[in-house]
């Protein structure tokens, strides 16, 4: 029962509720950046660059055997996909550029919000103002 109980205290800690909602918003973040990169951002260098799709290319270490009669795969051939490394690392800077971007305008913002000059305390009421305010609440009184 205590390693419930010690269990219980540590799962109810802030720290670990914190860190499960930064996961959550991190997944969902994540999910944003590769719809960004893959539907925004990854069209766009098609077009820049001529179409060109990185994972087609690979090296062809032994073809594939295919029965000359039937026409079927005997063998497939074996390949080292270059091209796919290739694309992932492309996707992984325009990603990390993506979140780069993104976490420099929210910081642009926080710093904004914490340089904004906090408002001046109303202003002292001067001698005839007190003066007058004690004048008025005697002649409410009088009434």
């Amino acid at each position: 029962m205590a390693l419930l109980k010690e269990f219980k205290e540590f799962a109810m800690r802030g720290n670990v509720i914190d860190m499960a909602v930064g996961v959550v918003i991190g997944a969902a973040f994540g999910k944003i950046i590769s719809s960004l990169v893959d539907d925004i951002i990854m069209p766009l260098v098609g077009v820049v660059t001529g179409g060109i799709n990185f994972t087609d290319y690979k090296w062809v270490i032994q073809k594939a055997v295919i029965d000359g009669q039937t026409q079927e795969v005997l063998k497939p051939e074996v390949t080292m996909n270059w091209g796919s490394w290739v694309q992932t690392i492309v996707d992984f800077l325009i990603v990390a550029f993506c979140i780069f971007v993104a976490i420099k305008a929210i910081n642009q913002l926080k710093r904004k919000q914490e340089e904004a000059p906090e408002p001046a305390p109303a202003p002292e009421p001067t001698k005839e103002e007190v003066l007058l305010t004690e004048i008025r609440d005697l002649l409410k009184e009088k009434k």
